[in-house]
């Protein structure tokens, strides 16, 4: 244990100070695709039941039409929040009629392109730009990749614990950069040691065949229908799921706050002729926001995010660089399809306990050669994670996955105890005890059992995931919200339906003009670089 993680460990481990770990907020939001029962992609629109997606806090779509995102209120325990999650998929599952929801991060057997439909948000300016970006999406990288489906997962620590630490280390500056910092201590030691979540919860080792579209690959054919890598943990975070080669070393790795936001400022505003020969319009219509290398920040594939929540009509760069970072979003986990809400408590606990440890640890300064190293340890483990004996790469030295997994696992175990000391019980360490034999057995992993699983349906994986869907479907179906939970979303949705109604009615303007405007922001100075 370093030094610095021991110092903070105990003083926060002081009755005064201990109850602040208790106060950051926890959120999930949850990606998952509405299909047939046959498992074919939903080609209806948006259940109108379910409440606008424009506006709606809790039920929305993200890239496709029936790619839905599921959105948890921030609470302080993360049982709450999947507690939460729980009532959302029953209620969802209720109004969904003959759909289910797919229970996998990779698709199954897509339809064409051309009848992957691509989300509407209604005709409000707003709306249109959210379907404009979407666009764009599906011209820069095809509609599959839009039809992927993950877990992200939101996590903040109180304000006032990093001000005690603060003040007990004497760090000078006001609180907003003092806070916005120690998140970026944090982001870079999840880069340091993130590989690890892909091992232990990468959950997508095989794919549909007809999901690369004919894409060069080096995976192996397990069925007629099934493609997959033996040892490999989660192909969606390989190059053959979210990818963007435009985006190579688009964002370096970075030491501060104001680099990152000059870097996405940046990309934002550089163009790239691949996108420029494509235009911005085609037939009349807006086809995609610019093109630059970035149509707008969202568009930057990163495993974890610094956040701020915005403003209306703000974007997310403006909020970082006005008022700091508020939390990270952690974007590289999977959806579990063992899991009926995608993930568990025990899997969030052990996320808390993670995250924790990369935010108290010893954090140095990095590099782009340390950058390059933790790409390549991530890149080797999502697709050859379970590998017997695969070797990584610690300031330049070679390490076992296992030698390593264990070490880290053993400097998280003070986070552990201290995090159970403060809720009372075990749930952290026993979560961390769960990991440690992952580790000892590569077979208990779930791109393990998943394996398994598509083997007992004729190495199918679009097989299993079907069975897996229905059954899912069914074990929500058998328990339908209560009277009280039916009228809270029933309300939720009524409202949201009335506030995109009352937006399109009351704005002012064309698209045009709206579009331009949004445009010309993009590429003034922005705060981050004065």
């Amino acid at each position: 244990m370093s030094q610095l993680l021991q110092h903070r460990l105990e003083l926060l481990g002081q009755s005064a100070h201990r109850p602040l770990l208790s106060q950051g907020l926890r959120g999930i939001e949850r990606e998952t695709l509405r299909v047939g029962q046959d498992g074919q992609l939903s080609r209806r629109g948006h259940p109108q039941q379910l409440g606008s997606t424009l506006t709606h806090p809790q039920i929305t779509t993200d890239y496709a039409e029936a790619l839905m995102e599921f959105i948890t209120p921030a609470e302080t325990d993360i049982a709450t929040a999947l507690e939460k999650l729980d009532q959302i998929h029953r209620f969802v599952h209720a109004e969904l009629g003959d759909e289910i929801l797919w229970s996998q991060s990779m698709p199954g057997v897509l339809p064409d392109e051309k009848d992957i439909d691509i989300a509407w948000y209604g005709q409000s300016h707003i709306g249109m730009i959210k379907h404009v970006y979407r666009r764009g999406l599906a011209l820069r990288y095809g509609k599959s990749m839009q039809c992927i489906a993950g877990i992200h997962y939101n996590y903040s620590l109180s304000e006032q614990l990093w001000q005690v630490l603060a003040q007990a280390e004497q760090t000078r500056g006001d609180a907003m950069h003092i806070q916005s910092e120690h998140y970026v201590a944090l982001i870079r030691n999840f880069h340091r040691y993130s590989w690890l979540l892909m091992y232990l919860f990468g959950a997508s080792p095989a794919l549909a065949t007809g999901f690369l579209r004919g894409r060069a690959h080096q995976l192996e054919s397990l069925s007629e229908d099934t493609l997959y890598l033996p040892y490999a943990t989660s192909l969606r975070m390989s190059d053959l799921g979210y990818q963007n080669n435009a985006q190579d070393g688009l964002v370096p790795p970075y030491n501060n706050l104001l680099d990152y936001m000059r870097s996405l400022s940046m990309a934002v505003r550089k163009p790239y002729p691949p996108y420029a020969a494509l235009g911005t319009r085609q037939d009349g219509e807006w086809v995609q926001i610019n093109t630059n290398v970035l149509q707008i920040e969202n568009e930057f594939y990163a495993t974890i995010r610094p956040k701020r929540v915005i403003r209306t009509g703000e974007r997310p760069i403006e909020a970082l660089c006005a008022r700091g970072v508020q939390y990270v979003e952690v974007r590289c986990m999977d959806v579990n399809p063992f899991d009926p809400l995608g993930i568990n408590l025990e899997t969030a606990r052990f996320l808390d306990a993670f995250l924790l440890f990369c935010a108290l640890n010893d954090s140095p300064l990095t590099n782009e050669a340390e950058g390059e190293e933790n790409t390549a340890n991530f890149a080797a483990t999502v697709k050859e994670g379970r590998r017997p004996g695969l070797q990584l790469q610690r300031q330049g030295q070679s390490i076992s996955l296992q030698d390593w997994g264990k070490e880290l696992l053993a400097q998280i175990a003070p986070v552990a105890a201290l995090l159970d000391q403060q809720r009372g019980g075990n749930v952290h360490q026993a979560s961390l005890q769960q990991q440690l034999a992952r580790l000892d057995n590569p077979d208990l992993t779930p791109s393990a059992q998943v394996l398994r699983a598509i083997a007992a349906e004729g190495n199918s994986f679009p097989r299993f995931a079907l069975k897996q869907s229905q059954q899912l479907a069914a074990d929500f179906r058998a328990r339908p919200p209560s009277a009280a939970e039916r009228a809270y979303f029933s309300n939720l949705a009524q409202t949201s339906i009335a506030e995109q109604t009352q937006m399109e009615q009351e704005q002012t303007g064309s698209f045009d003009e709206f579009i331009e405007d949004y445009r010309s922001r993009t590429s003034s100075q922005l705060c981050c670089e004065n």
